[in-house]
């Protein structure tokens, strides 16, 4: 997805700042597109306490690397100015996918004032490599056919009206929790009214990673999993009926009933 904000000047530039989800830990979980990138340009931007270091072996030789994890986003966009200026391409890593809690937006919307072109790759979002560790579908007929994405607000931005946890967690639907484990207690309170306490729940932590670890429980007991475990960050909270389903109508996907002619 190429910038289109900042004015027709920008038709037929080279794109300079290329947005690459770096995946949700663990290295070989980026993409070839992101990789490439990441070796074709002269200067790497990373949040260093996030992406795996071992990324930046791709880097080409010479290559400018700076760990953002201690710079505000004035130093941020001055890095890319002065890269753009120089002609040369930047590789911004992010991780897990640019799409969510990634705090691209407001670094895109800088560029776009700008006139810096830019361009977004996207990358395997730690719900995904969640899913994928605790071997389930988040979507499971007739259990569970919508997602929900969202975060507390502690310690963060406020959340906008009606995005509260007990107003999201009337549909009942899947829901995934990013930025929330340090206050698991909390969320638990909020969540047990709609989905009671025996709702499955599942924390991972470190998605991915060597050091991956995963709880199961229910809405009554993960908070004290979660204490003894001694996870405060890095972890998604994954709520919801699907994680245990097991008697559900096959999908019509593969149904002997469905037309295939056309």
């Amino acid at each position: 997805m190429e910038s289109n904000d900042a004015g027709d000047d920008l038709v037929g530039d080279p794109v300079t700042i290329h947005f690459i989800g770096a995946g949700p830990g663990a290295a070989d979980l980026i993409t070839v597109r992101g990789q490439r990138l990441i070796s074709e340009s002269p200067v790497c931007l990373y949040a260093g306490s996030l992406v795996p270091a071992e990324l930046l072996d791709a880097c080409p030789p010479g290559c400018r690397k700076v760990d953002t994890a201690n710079l505000d986003l004035d130093r941020i966009l001055a890095e890319m100015a002065d890269a753009h200026e120089a002609g040369h391409d930047v590789a911004r890593l992010h991780s897990g996918d640019p799409s969510v809690f990634s705090a691209v937006a407001e670094q895109m919307r800088r560029l776009d004032a700008a006139g810096i072109p830019y361009d977004i790759t996207p990358g395997v979002p730690a719900f995904a490599a969640a899913a994928a560790s605790l071997g389930r579908e988040l979507t499971v007929p007739s259990v569970a056919q919508t997602v929900v994405l969202t975060r507390t607000a502690e310690r963060a931005t406020a959340m906008p009206p009606g995005e509260d946890l007990r107003t999201l967690s009337a549909s009942r639907s899947t829901m995934v929790l990013h930025l929330a484990v340090q206050r698991i207690e909390a969320v638990v309170a909020d969540l047990i009214p709609s989905y009671g306490r025996d709702c499955p729940v599942a924390v991972v932590a470190r998605a991915s990673r060597p050091d991956e670890v995963i709880l199961r429980g229910t809405l009554a007991d993960i908070a004290a999993q979660v204490e003894e475990a001694g996870i405060k960050r890095t972890a998604v909270i994954v709520v919801g009926a699907a994680l245990t389903a097991a008697q559900f109508p096959d999908s019509h996907l593969y149904s002997t009933t469905r037309c295939r002619e056309s």
